[in-house]
């Protein structure tokens, strides 16, 4: 391992040995595992996400792996390894999506988007194709129900691209993961982390069990008592009155009509968040990179008014909240500017991980034998596969491969067949065609080969939107149809941790199998029934009430870039504020380098540059002193991140149960009184 690379870095770096018995974890268990994460965790998800904006990722995975697992420990006899694996796999299908609900959840966005002011005002409302969502005008007639013919068209296109997506990761993302894991033997150093913290949950060991459970249930207790104050009794109170009750400010208090003026601090967005999620988030995440984001905040607040003073930033006006500022500095700004960012990002990424791979080639000095041998284990794994492994054929993978990537263009050509007389594109399958069998397996080996050797992988930024612009296609449909431009590395380090747990990847099918229907009905009952409760947005879910309308105008000035006639987006992309962020961002990473300080700072710094609101990064940045000043220097750095992460699973778990229970009483007082039903 190079010595350049940070320390914050390697201590997530450990490695696990691959087991040498391979172990079913598919059984009894697994069934109700579904029914647990379909008719308990998908609602709480779902009305989290509407009522609070919660969003932790892959960290939901773990708060149901926990909550299952300790109960499980004091019901049945506890989870062995595969079945922890295969319950953190499932909770991945159950937890995604937009609305993290499973992917069926985005009709509730879809439903907001067609209608919303930003979609109209942008005059792409009408370009939305009917197997998105319905017009403006059926909506408007209709009650707010999926229950109808015009809702069948998203649902089934939906489903079908779920199934299809679900199915592919076994095609060009396994065979990648058997080329460089099996025939190339790389290390994949990053892959163990899912892996220990899967086996740490599994031991056996009752002291293993103590400290897990105590911190995990202060986290659940400390959860209950603030979501009964944030969320619990304006989600009562609202159902029951027609005013809630809201002690604390949901999702945030917005101080930008009061403090930014054209005198003090003009075109800055002021908020305060009160959630106490981002306090604990932030000692999760590593310091530097909290760090980094609070100092992205503070050259936002120098760089604003100066931007303002400079002409830059035009409009923006006095008086605009902060979903206005933001979105009027994005147009004006920060579009382009952190396209460089994120072009700085790529490039920095790219360099180390191309010198430590070439390294670690001329180390192992490849030469006529070593390309006899890789030929060989190329040809063994061909024709051969595990069985206890449970092994899928290298050359059906690739079958697979090429038969979703012709169905992904099919079904777009069906969708999108062009109208000559409205001025709507055809698909330009053809060029999609070279994306889909040159650029995607060549940038998904490129990156897989990085994931195997040094545990990173790199994102060429603006590929989608580069290659909507490039193709010619005029209209909005593009946008939302499944065009081929999935990146594989992901699965690849997926099949790695399968393999590091002793999982069979049979099994892995299995859940498939058993888990989509079941995940995709309750994702839509509850859709249904949490979209009947109230208009969403609404003052019932506060948090889509806020953001939804910043968001639908981000997405709506994107899709203004396949425009007929002048295009907002387009215009909004200056080459010039491109060229400062690219420099800015190179100058970063250079004074990092000479420095010596974490590049997590400069990865942090990019999100704190007008990419997100004051009000999310101040109460990180309180957590992370916190963890650094005391906790960290009491506890010792590996027990204090541990007992962290844990006690976050368990606020989450305290959390996500006051939703449930917020949801249930919201739907008795409905149906009892009839509103909504």
């Amino acid at each position: 391992m190079a010595a350049t690379q940070d320390r914050e870095i390697q201590q997530y770096q450990d490695l696990v040995p691959v087991p040498e018995r391979f172990a079913s974890g598919f059984g009894p268990k697994m069934i109700v595992a579904a029914l647990f994460l379909g008719f308990i965790m998908v609602p709480g998800s779902i009305y989290l996400t509407l009522f609070m904006g919660a969003n932790l990722g892959p960290a939901a995975q773990w708060v149901t792996v926990i909550l299952f697992a300790e109960v499980t420990k004091r019901s049945l006899k506890g989870l062995r390894q595969q079945e922890i694996y295969l319950l953190f796999y499932m909770s991945g299908i159950a937890l995604s999506g937009q609305l993290h609900g499973g992917i069926l959840s985005q009709l509730l966005w879809n439903q907001y988007f067609v209608q919303s002011p930003a979609a109209i005002g942008m005059g792409i409302a009408e370009e939305i194709p009917r197997w998105v969502a319905p017009s403006v005008a059926v909506l408007e007639e209709s009650s707010r129900t999926f229950l109808t013919h015009a809702w069948m068209g998203p649902i089934l296109f939906i489903a079908g691209m779920m199934v299809l997506q679900r199915v592919d990761q076994f095609g060009l993302g396994y065979a990648l993961y058997r080329l460089t894991a099996h025939v190339e033997k790389l290390p994949f150093p990053m892959a163990p982390v899912n892996a220990l913290g899967i086996t740490a949950l599994a031991e056996s060991g009752e002291g293993g069990r103590s400290w897990r459970w105590k911190f995990f249930s202060m986290g659940a207790v400390l959860g209950l008592v603030f979501g009964m104050i944030y969320m619990g009794l304006p989600a009562v109170t609202g159902a029951l009155f027609e005013e809630p009750i809201t002690l604390i400010p949901i999702p945030w208090l917005d101080l930008t009509p009061h403090v930014s003026t054209e005198e003090f601090l003009p075109a800055l967005p002021v908020n305060l968040v009160f959630d106490m999620t981002y306090v604990i988030i932030g000692m999760v995440l590593p310091y530097w990179a909290v760090v980094g984001g609070f100092l992205g905040l503070i050259a936002t607040c120098i760089m604003n008014p100066l931007l303002y003073q400079a002409g830059v930033l035009t409009s923006w006006t006095p008086g605009m909240k902060v979903v206005d500022t933001v979105y009027a500095n994005h147009v004006d700004f920060y579009l382009s500017f952190s396209i460089g960012l994120l072009a700085a990002v790529f490039l920095a990424s790219l360099a180390p991980a191309l010198k430590l791979l070439i390294h670690r080639l001329r180390r192992r000095g490849p030469g006529e034998a070593e390309t006899e041998t890789l030929l060989s284990s190329l040809k063994r794994e061909l024709l051969h596969r595990n069985r206890d492994r449970g092994d899928i054929s290298f050359l059906v993978s690739l079958l697979i491969y090429a038969v979703c990537s012709v169905c992904y263009i099919v079904i777009c050509v069906l969708l999108m067949p062009g109208d000559p007389e409205t001025g709507t594109g055809r698909f330009p399958w053809l060029f999609f065609v070279g994306f889909a069998f040159f650029y995607r397996p060549v940038v998904g080996y490129a990156n897989a080969k990085l994931e195997g050797m040094v545990g990173q992988n790199v994102n060429i930024p603006m590929v989608r939107e580069a290659a909507y612009i490039l193709s010619g296609y005029q209209g909005a449909a593009i946008w939302f149809a499944p065009v081929p431009l999935t990146d594989d590395s992901s699965s690849v380090r997926n099949f790695r941790v399968l393999e590091l747990t002793g999982t069979r990847l049979t099994d892995v099918i299995k859940i498939e199998l058993l888990a989509l229907p079941i995940l995709a009905v309750s994702s839509l009952f509850f859709c249904e029934l949490i979209w009947r409760l109230a208009p969403i947005p609404s003052e019932a879910y506060p948090y889509t009430q806020e953001v939804w309308d910043l968001q639908a105008r981000m997405i709506s000035l994107q899709v203004t870039a396949t425009s007929e006639g002048s295009s907002a987006f387009l215009e909004a992309i200056k080459p010039q504020v491109i060229g400062s962020g690219l420099g800015a961002g190179l100058l970063g990473f250079i004074v990092l380098g000479l420095l010596r300080l974490p590049t997590f700072l400069i990865f942090g710094a990019v999100r704190g540059l007008g990419q997100t609101t004051p009000g999310h990064i101040l109460p990180e940045m309180i957590g992370a002193l916190i963890g650094r000043i005391y906790l960290e220097r009491k506890f010792g750095h590996q027990v204090y991140k541990r007992n962290i992460s844990v006690l976050l699973a368990g606020f989450m778990a305290g959390v996500g149960l006051v939703g449930m229970g917020s949801v249930a009483v919201a739907m008795i007082v409905k149906s009892s009184t009839g509103m909504g039903f």
